[in-house]
């Protein structure tokens, strides 16, 4: 049997009760506030399993709203997260609901409502001791869980824009770690994500926009320090 670490036994620092429903649940709404650039007006959060029967008891919904605006699970300020939305103007709203037998039972989707009316969807879970995994990135399976930058694209379904991609990432020397592409015969769009073995700038998405048919790029770096559990803010 492995020896529990003193995080096992202690667990992370945060604004309690709960590390699985409230630790977790800013962290998983951090990484939605990483994934919208930061640009939030509206979200909705549909919860799963034991996040739909405690939210309220657990504060999971103010910790879910305190990542949303870029707050740590040790902020201080996450008991406030309600009235802090409110004051910056944004919407949102908490429905519970049931999204499958095979969703793990503290999971959230959450759907989002940039400034420019655009919506983005994520959907993730927090398994236990603050740690998250997000596994649906606008309706496309992904593992993410922090530890390594992505980059997620929407583009034409037209040749070449993949080449475009990969040939900037050999530029740079950056490595694919996993790499998955959706794609809709209906409007003929695609998506793309790519988990890098190393870290990449702004640069590159820059580059990666100016590529004929790109439409949107999201990169997400790593959890920095202070956002993982056990380690307080700066």
């Amino acid at each position: 049997m492995p020896v529990p670490s003193l995080f096992d036994i202690m667990g992370p620092i945060m604004i309690g009760p709960s590390s699985s429903h409230t630790a977790g649940a800013a962290r998983l709404g951090k990484m939605a506030y990483k994934l919208a650039g930061g640009d939030i007006r509206r979200v909705v959060m549909y919860l799963h399993g034991s996040f739909a029967a405690t939210y309220r008891g657990h504060g999971t919904d103010k910790a879910l709203l305190a990542g949303l605006l870029n707050l740590n699970p040790s902020d201080e300020r996450l008991r406030d997260s309600f009235q802090i939305a409110a004051e910056k103007g944004i919407s949102y709203e908490f429905i519970p609901t049931d999204l499958g037998e095979n969703v793990h039972p503290n999971t959230v989707r959450f759907v989002i409502t940039d400034s420019r009316g655009e919506t983005f969807e994520i959907m993730g879970s927090s398994i236990g001791g603050g740690q998250v995994v997000v596994s649906e990135i606008d309706g496309m399976e992904v593992n993410f869980t922090g530890e390594r930058p992505i980059i997620i694209t929407a583009h034409q379904d037209t040749p070449g824009v993949l080449s475009h991609i990969t040939t900037l990432l050999f530029e740079r020397d950056i490595n694919i770690g996993d790499m998955r592409v959706t794609r809709s015969r209906e409007d003929k769009s695609a998506h793309m994500y790519i988990e890098l073995d190393s870290l990449c700038g702004q640069d590159l998405t820059a580059a990666i926009r100016c590529i004929p048919g790109i439409t949107r790029v999201k990169l997400l770096l790593p959890i920095e320090e202070s956002d993982v559990p056990g380690k307080e803010n700066p």
